[in-house]
């Protein structure tokens, strides 16, 4: 249940999983942004060996700044504030390398992959973290690749089950029907257990076949500084996000049945942004993004687009 102060008024857990909730990487991206940026902690890590098939998510091997090979696991961590409730109020120095506000300590994290099996102990273990930490309530983060052009901002959707939660901050609750991924799960399991929850979505272009999306990503922040008022730098995502809009444009300026697709999402687009649109025809427009998952062709890396051949029409690039 929420406390007197509110979704916002205690610890609030933020999480992203690679894998099927995660298309551009755009969730994982934000989340990783605000690890980069927050003073947190590893509080505990999962065991890989139980939730994980290595030939689905296999380890990946990198070298570090010594040299030295490091050979990293598939797993989820849980990180939290190194002084939990310790007000943000960086130095002048590193006023834009640091998360700030009021919630500013109260931030926790939870990011990993998506394990490939187990679910429902991986979910027991996930929530005893929470409970153990005092989380007060949980933001899910996801993106999905949908039919929006990459050139109008990215289509973001909050949505809760929670009646306080949606009364406090205005936002509706999905109606969606379907297979799900890890995020539903933990959120199911978390209202259960008495912990409110909130799911932001970020649709990313189901043609733009690289990752990360620095604009989904960029998007995606902007949405949860709004939601949990803390204050963000941005980086160079600004910059980033304008590189790829860009270099997105020169490949559609060299294929035309590209541009002519591009061309027919930005009317479709513009069409729902108008003035005469109902928040009701936005909200049956993203079920139906969501809908889609059920034909098995999730995007999962958010990979799929005219790299793979794809054109529209009959055969052309896979939809969300």
């Amino acid at each position: 249940m929420t406390d007197g102060n509110g979704f916002l008024g205690g610890r609030l857990l933020v999480v992203a999983f690679e894998g099927w909730n995660d298309a551009g990487e755009a969730a994982t991206g934000a989340v990783r942004t605000l690890k980069d940026l927050l003073q947190v902690t590893e509080i505990t890590s999962v065991d890989p060996e139980i939730y994980f098939d290595y030939q689905f998510n296999r380890p990946t091997v990198s070298t570090d700044e010594d040299g030295v090979r490091q050979l990293e696991w598939p797993s989820a961590t849980l990180f939290g504030p190194e002084v939990p409730g310790e007000v943000g109020l960086p130095l002048a120095e590193d006023a834009q390398l640091r998360v700030s506000g009021t919630n500013a300590g109260n931030i926790y994290l939870l990011l990993g992959t998506e394990p490939s099996r187990s679910w429902k102990s991986f979910t027991a273990e996930m929530l005893d973290g929470a409970l153990a930490a005092d989380i007060s309530g949980i933001v899910f983060m996801g993106a999905m690749l949908a039919d929006v052009p990459h050139t109008r901002p990215i289509s973001i959707v909050a949505t809760s089950d929670n009646p306080q939660v949606r009364a406090e901050l205005g936002i509706e609750r999905s109606n969606y029907e379907g297979s799900v991924g890890i995020l539903s799960v933990l959120a199911h399991a978390a209202e259960l257990v008495g912990i409110p929850t909130l799911a932001i979505w970020a649709s990313v272009p189901h043609y733009v076949h690289n990752a990360p999306s620095p604009k989904a990503v960029l998007a995606l922040i902007d949405k949860l500084e709004e939601i949990i008022d803390v204050v963000i730098p941005r980086g160079d995502l600004v910059s980033e996000a304008a590189e790829w809009e860009s270099g997105i444009d020169t490949l559609a300026a060299e294929d035309d049945e590209m541009a002519a697709y591009i061309a027919q999402l930005e009317q479709a687009r513009d069409t729902v942004d108008s003035p005469e649109a109902s928040g009701e025809a936005i909200a049956q427009e993203f079920e139906q993004y969501l809908r889609k998952r059920n034909d098995g062709r999730d995007g999962r890396d958010g990979r799929d687009g005219w790299a793979d051949g794809g054109r529209p029409g009959g055969d052309g690039p896979r939809q969300q």
